[in-house]
């Protein structure tokens, strides 16, 4: 399997995961110039965006640990452009999300972070 399915079936594990923890999927690969958002989800009132990061092995770190101060910053210069292109979400309070899933694909570890950082503006 390549690293492309990898990533696709590591989205629909943590859509997946997510949605099990009462968050409702609004948009899944929103791309835009600066970058990409994995998954755009409703949790309560509050609109998240999340990271979703596989790694087999975390003997380099893990998963969440990659999404250093240049991805965070991608991802937050394209939430900027989806909530201009949806001023009806722009209301809502805002989070940052990596989920992290490492080990065999067939019995994945997933760690969810909440909050994980902040817009950099």
């Amino acid at each position: 399997m390549g690293p492309a399915r990898r990533g696709k079936d590591a989205e629909s594990l943590a859509c997946r995961f997510l949605q099990a923890q009462g968050l409702a999927l609004i948009e899944r690969n929103y791309r835009r110039r600066p970058g990409e958002i994995d998954l755009i989800m409703v949790d309560a009132d509050s609109l998240v965006f999340v990271e979703v990061r596989y790694r087999r092995q975390d003997r380099f770190g893990s998963g969440a640990d990659s999404v250093d101060r240049r991805k965070q910053a991608k991802i937050s210069a394209c939430a900027q452009l989806y909530l201009q292109a949806h001023p009806e979400m722009a209301a809502r309070p805002c989070r940052f999300d990596v989920i992290s899933i490492s080990g065999d694909a067939g019995d994945p570890a997933v760690e969810w972070i909440r909050d994980a950082f902040s817009a950099l503006v």
